[in-house]
């Protein structure tokens, strides 16, 4: 498995409006789009930055895993993604040694990426998404 180098930050936010006031009026960055992704039950906010982004994230439902993210923990950083060159080679690598996974099969996320998240009691707290980009 080979990292590339972070992809990007996924911040849950309750109001995306008020997490953007922040980042857009107060640091002067930009959201260069918008997404919606029913399956995941979430709103998203691409920032860029560099060879990564921010992404704020805002629950479309009461039991959308950010809803309950932010039940659980209060707003803040929700998950750390790292990109990959190739994601089924990295999960395959992960299986054989042994690392729990939320996903064990590639599935798409915001922006078209193909991720699959890494169980956070094998990364000492932090949710790890590994995320491919052609």
């Amino acid at each position: 498995m080979r990292i590339l180098h972070i992809d990007h930050i996924g911040v849950a936010s309750k109001d995306m409006a008020e997490a953007l006031k922040f980042f857009v009026e107060k640091l002067g960055m930009e959201a260069k789009g918008f997404e919606t992704i029913e399956d995941q039950k979430v709103r998203v906010a691409f920032l860029p930055l560099g060879e990564g982004e921010i992404e704020i994230l805002e629950s479309t439902s009461p039991d959308g895993p950010v809803a309950k993210f932010i039940e659980a923990r209060g707003e803040g950083v929700q998950h750390i993604a790292l990109r990959v060159d190739d994601l089924d080679s990295a999960l395959e690598e992960l299986k054989a040694k042994g690392v729990r996974l939320i996903d064990e099969k590639p599935r798409i996320g915001a922006g078209g990426a193909r991720i699959a998240f890494i169980h956070p009691k094998e990364t000492h707290g932090v949710l790890l998404e590994l995320c491919e980009r052609k």
